[in-house]
């Protein structure tokens, strides 16, 4: 009779039926999919799923939730393939870099990471910083620190000299070890394979490399190639090899193209592209990550007397002058474009402004959506989970007042904000 008593019991507590679900009720809903945005459809959501939608407005039972966005458009939680979580650029950058310990960088990051969520991104790729992205990407998983879904870099690659090669620009005394593949700084198949391993074995999620110099470095060129074809393709194998998949920073033409020969899944930035660069990554199917945004952030700093050394304000000038430009024609080319916005470069939380810039340079509004949606998604990796509000994938959920479609600018004030079912911001 007992045992009778707990298993209807036992029933009774794990009866779907019975559990408690959440019926959002959205005015107006872009799911990621189709084209066009629907009307008056409800998405229901148990635990941090979508388990269905349906049209109309719908109701549950009396231990239901319902949420009303009738005047609201609705979309699937945004995604930004390209943050640095663990910084936010300022003039004394440079001079962080050598008082900052890593309890500080975490206390940031955390901050960083509530920031960038509360601004409608409930999925990040971070691409690069000291090992401290790894730390919070893990406190997001357990719940000890509200912030995005974090899929990171750990530490990023280059050559010696490159955009990760921290001594550039120092005298060779300065530092009290040589960078090394354990810092990023590898130079050769093996000591890139090595680099590569020593990422994965940290617990990175995807890798990073720059085959070409930086903006926010010491170096004096921001374009020149760093990379052969052939390191590229140690790097990309050997991350293959793992499962892990390779973004690569690269502003200059033939680092571009030497990328994307080499078999990267992204270029980030891509400033200088060209025809030939367009076409490649047409043919071998590699995203561009534009970051417009950080490119026109460095070059208004840039015009701020004395808020960069001078090497950086001259390269600074040279890429925000040009990149929203490249994009565009990129994206008229038919490349394919995921978003990405370079965060922690120009302040955390303004990642919607990045949509703005791309609608300025001929993208239209719903494909400007779908870059952060679907594309972004597709590009991480994780389309049977995210990026779309469809049955069976995670219930990341935001809205908007207005019509984003009609008015870009809209995205960059949430009026609700769910990820993995929790709601984080209801207006």
């Amino acid at each position: 009779m007992m045992k009778n008593f707990y298993f209807i019991l036992l029933l009774f507590i794990v009866s779907p039926a019975l559990a408690q679900r959440t019926y959002l009720q959205c005015g107006k809903l872009i799911d990621g999919v189709a084209n066009k945005a629907q009307t008056g459809v409800t998405i229901i959501v148990e635990g941090n799923t979508i388990t269905g939608i349906q049209k109309g407005y719908v109701t549950g039972n009396s231990a239901d939730k319902v949420i009303d966005l009738k005047n609201k458009t609705v979309m699937p939680g945004l995604i930004d393939c390209h943050v640095h979580l663990e910084s936010q650029g300022s003039k004394n950058s440079i001079a962080e870099g050598f008082i900052l310990t890593d309890a500080d960088i975490a206390y940031k990051a955390a901050v960083y990471a509530k920031r960038t969520l509360m601004a409608g991104f409930t999925t990040v790729r971070d691409l690069g910083g000291s090992g401290v992205n790894i730390s919070l990407r893990k406190a997001v998983q357990k719940g000890e620190v509200d912030g995005p879904r974090i899929f990171t870099a750990g530490r990023a690659i280059s050559a010696t000299g490159g955009h990760m090669d921290n001594s550039v620009g120092f005298r060779d005394d300065a530092f009290n070890h040589k960078m090394g593949p354990d810092d990023g700084v590898a130079d050769g198949r093996d000591e890139l394979i090595k680099s590569v391993r020593f990422q994965f074995k940290r617990g990175s999620d995807v890798i990073k490399i720059a085959s070409t110099g930086g903006v926010l470095d010491l170096s004096e060129n921001s374009s020149g190639a760093e990379f052969t074809v052939d390191e590229i393709k140690a790097v990309v194998e050997t991350a293959k090899d793992y499962g892990l998949r390779v973004a690569c920073h690269a502003h200059g033409a033939e680092g571009i193209k030497r990328a994307i020969l080499g078999g990267v899944t992204s270029i980030e930035h891509g400033t200088f592209m060209n025809e030939e660069d367009f076409e490649l990554a047409k043919k071998y199917g590699t995203y561009l990550v534009p970051t417009i945004i950080a490119g026109k952030s460095v070059a208004d700093s840039a015009k701020i007397p004395g808020y960069f050394p001078p090497v950086i304000a001259r390269k600074a000038m040279e890429v925000g002058t040009v990149i929203q430009q490249t994009f565009g024609k990129a994206y008229k080319s038919g490349v394919k474009i995921a978003f990405g916005t370079d965060a922690g470069v120009y302040a955390h939380g303004k990642n919607a402004k990045e949509f703005e810039y791309m609608v300025e340079a001929g993208m239209p509004p719903m494909d400007a959506i779908k870059a952060a949606t679907t594309n972004a998604a597709d590009l991480i990796g994780i389309s049977n989970q995210a990026g779309s509000i469809e049955k069976g994938k995670l219930a990341d959920i935001v809205a908007v007042d207005g019509d984003p479609l009609a008015d870009i600018k809209t995205m960059q004030h949430m009026a609700f904000i769910m990820k993995d079912g929790k709601v984080y911001l209801q207006e």
